[in-house]
């Protein structure tokens, strides 16, 4: 891969989907891109991109973004995100609702173990949790809609109590139960969009997503979030992700690395 083929890389991805990689990671681009190069019949990834330089199908160029992307996650991730959910906001947020139903998003789901691991601490706080998983990358939301992992992937995260109650076996793989999908839904959706519906969540994960992103683009992904959480709700971002001067949307709850609420700047401009 040339030097001028890795800045087109950066801009198409930069302008798609808000992210731009590091000069040092040119190597891994390539070694990326190998499969898709070979699975789309191209001889190698220099044909690959001198095609789509050329002619640039949307198709194309959204597998090769989706394989730039970072689709690292396990079940619950960081642990203590889900005990805070489970033990402290589910109980309150359900008790505050009418109808004690809580909706929650996972943004940037990636193969969708962060969702399970939502809809596990819903219902072992015995709450009625909605929880919507999406993700810019199609295969990626296509294998969290299939439900099936294998029992390297269930056991990162869960212990073998977990991993029986909540999967069963499927060959030599295994399957979420049906108790615990009739809680999730998976689409897949760009946060640089804007919203196309008027749904707010109650909760909303976006883990561990935005600290590679342009910071111009960071913030419309934060602004977006903003409005779709409501008044009283709460943000997860990774535990070592900081917001900085970017947004005055949001201020971290002290003591809860990770956990944000929306700031009282962002609740007088909604009013």
């Amino acid at each position: 891969m040339t030097p001028d083929d890795f800045d087109k890389l950066q801009t198409l991805l930069a302008t798609r989907a808000g992210y731009r990689l590091a000069r040092d990671r040119i190597h891994l681009a390539e070694h990326r891109l190998g499969p898709i190069a070979r699975r789309e019949g191209y001889a190698n990834v220099e044909a690959l991109l001198a095609n789509l330089w050329a002619q640039p199908v949307a198709s194309l160029a959204w597998a090769v973004i989706e394989c730039l992307l970072n689709p690292e996650t396990w079940f619950r991730r960081d642990r203590t995100p889900f005990n805070v959910l489970e033990k402290e906001l589910l109980p309150a947020l359900a008790q505050a609702r009418a109808d004690g139903r809580v909706r929650i998003w996972s943004a940037g789901c990636s193969t969708g173990q962060e969702a399970w691991s939502i809809a596990m601490a819903g219902k072992a706080a015995g709450a009625h949790v909605e929880v919507i998983g999406t993700d810019l990358a199609q295969r990626a939301i296509e294998k969290a809609r299939s439900r099936i992992y294998s029992g390297f992937e269930v056991q990162r995260g869960l212990t073998a109590h977990a991993m029986l109650r909540w999967f069963e076996p499927a060959e030599d793989q295994w399957r979420v139960r049906d108790e615990l999908a009739e809680k999730v839904r998976f689409g897949r959706s760009n946060l640089l969009d804007e919203p196309t519906d008027d749904v707010r969540f109650d909760v909303i994960f976006c883990r561990n997503v935005i600290t590679d992103m342009e910071p111009q683009r960071r913030a419309r992904v934060l602004d977006g979030l903003e409005r779709r959480l409501v008044d009283d709700g709460c943000l997860f971002l990774g535990v070592d992700e900081r917001l900085e001067g970017e947004t005055v949307a949001f201020r971290p709850v002290n003591g809860r690395k990770g956990l944000y609420v929306k700031a009282p700047s962002s609740l007088r401009r909604a009013a």
